[in-house]
């Protein structure tokens, strides 16, 4: 890693992102990141503990002259989206984040930065190991699996935090102050079919798409980013209908998360249209370019024929009604909130299908302002895939964050952005699942708030983080901390 990073300001929030991204944090693989947070709490002689589901927790009393202040909650996520690059190099499990500076932002060498959530994790860091930052008494609550399950809000009990205000630090457009959030659900679709032997005389090809932005599935969402599950399917059932062709295997996607940037597809047809289905083929590959030419300029579609077709083949039966249910299920924005201008409502991202070996997978995340909307955009899925036969699993529900117009910390934060940047800032509501809403099921009357500094491309290996938007963000949390309500 550069040591340029560290000699960025304010050192004190680099430096501990430089030293957070030593280490490996990959979602549910957080043991090591749990005993960093630890050794670091207890290097500094504060309280520290884990609570039952593996959060960390650490106490620091209030500064001098800070003691009738109400006690504050600093939390961030300890976990990362890990995506790279297919032609990267690189081990998430044994690996610390390489990272370099382009201009004013700071990147990440083919993979995720990891900005999403290590910079607001470093600032409470930084501010837990300061020693001339006034702050009231601070509980720094480091949550688990946020990114694939949200399993530490889920599971923290209520009784265990002592503050009145929590002050998550997971937002990501520095001008915004969040007061709610979408909540989201899995759903996944499976299905078993037994495989057909290849005639003979096929051909056998390989097709990829790739290239795509990519991003995170509820900040992005509307952007009209391709998505390779969808783009791939297009060609898919062109290629049954008009060329008989049949699958083999299907790998799109990784993260339930993450808008897939790449889906690879063998496939076998006729020999006798080789010629034509290639032709075909290229026609549909131009009208998706033109389509997608402004988002996603960088869109490539592969075919490589095999030497040698493969063996086995999804059943014509079973490929009519995958193809026509992968395009019948909603993907993207599936309803606009009535309540906030250009806040999405209710959205679905197919993220991941695996299909071969007479296995079928199709995992996909819905996200929702609304519960009922939530659910019925779910059924709608779930719809789609159980007839064509699939089993389809409803898991790691969990709800979104309603705005508190009349919070006092919102009163707090709004004049003192507008002192030191000369405008207000946007109070606003995000389609992004933030642990609030989880977190106020056992802390009803904690009053919350989000904000951060800018990154962009979260979850996608063009995450990237803005150096003069961490300078700004520094300077806003030091002033909040500074002016935190008497009790």
């Amino acid at each position: 890693m550069s040591i340029e990073i560290r000699n960025l300001e304010p050192k004190a929030l680099w430096n501990k992102f430089a030293d957070l991204n030593a280490v490996p944090r990959p979602s549910k693989k957080e043991d090591r990141v749990i005993e960093f947070m630890k050794n670091f709490g207890e290097s500094l002689g504060l309280e520290t503990f884990e609570d039952e589901i593996r959060n960390v927790i650490i106490r620091k009393p209030a500064t001098a002259g800070m003691e009738n202040r109400k006690a504050i909650v600093l939390q961030g996520h300890l976990d990362m989206v890990h995506q790279k690059n297919s032609d990267t190099v690189f081990d998430f499990d044994t690996q610390g984040i390489d990272m370099y500076v382009d201009g004013d932002w700071v990147r990440a060498r083919g993979t995720t930065l990891g900005a999403d959530n290590g910079l607001g994790v470093a600032a409470i860091m930084a501010i837990l190991e300061s020693t001339d930052i006034p702050h009231p008494a601070i509980e720094a609550l480091f949550t688990i699996d946020e990114e694939t399950g949200m399993t530490g809000a889920l599971n923290l009990k209520g009784g265990v935090l002592q503050g009145e205000i929590l002050l998550n630090m997971d937002t990501e457009e520095d001008d915004e102050i969040d007061i709610g959030c979408a909540g989201g659900i899995d759903v996944t679709a499976t299905a078993e079919y037994d495989e057909d032997e290849t005639p003979e005389g096929s051909v056998g090809y390989t097709i990829t798409v790739k290239g795509l932005n990519g991003g995170h599935s509820g900040m992005d969402i509307h952007k009209g980013l391709g998505n390779a599950n969808k783009i791939m399917n297009r060609l898919l059932f062109d290629g049954f209908d008009n060329f008989g062709l049949q699958i083999s295997e299907i790998v799109g996607g990784s993260l339930r998360n993450a808008i897939p940037r790449e889906s690879t597809a063998k496939v076998i047809i006729a020999g006798v249209y080789d010629e034509a289905f290639v032709f075909d083929m290229q026609q549909i590959v131009n009208e998706i370019k033109t389509e997608f030419s402004t988002t996603e300029p960088n869109l490539e579609v592969v075919f490589e024929k095999m030497d040698v077709a493969p063996a086995k083949v999804m059943p014509s039966i079973a490929q009519f009604y995958f193809v026509r249910a992968m395009y019948t299920a909603p993907n993207g924005v599936y309803r606009m909130s009535a309540d906030f201008d250009n806040l999405v409502e209710t959205s679905n991202n197919i993220a991941k299908v695996i299909l071969g070996n007479g296995q079928l997978t199709v995992q996909c995340l819905t996200r929702s302002s609304v519960e009922t909307s939530k659910f019925d955009l779910s059924n709608a899925l779930r719809s789609a895939f159980e007839l064509m036969g699939c089993e389809v699993e409803f898991s790691g529900s969990y709800p979104g964050w309603t705005p508190n117009s009349e919070s006092e910390i919102l009163d707090l934060l709004v004049p003192i952005y507008e002192k030191q940047n000369g405008e207000k800032p946007k109070v606003v509501a995000c389609h992004a699942g933030l642990e609030c809403g989880i977190l106020g099921t056992n802390y009803p009357d904690m009053d919350m708030i989000s904000f951060g500094p800018t990154i962009h491309g979260a979850h996608s290996p063009d995450e990237r983080a803005s150096i003069s938007s961490s300078q700004k963000f520094w300077k806003f949390v030091l002033e909040i901390l500074a002016n935190i309500p008497v009790k």
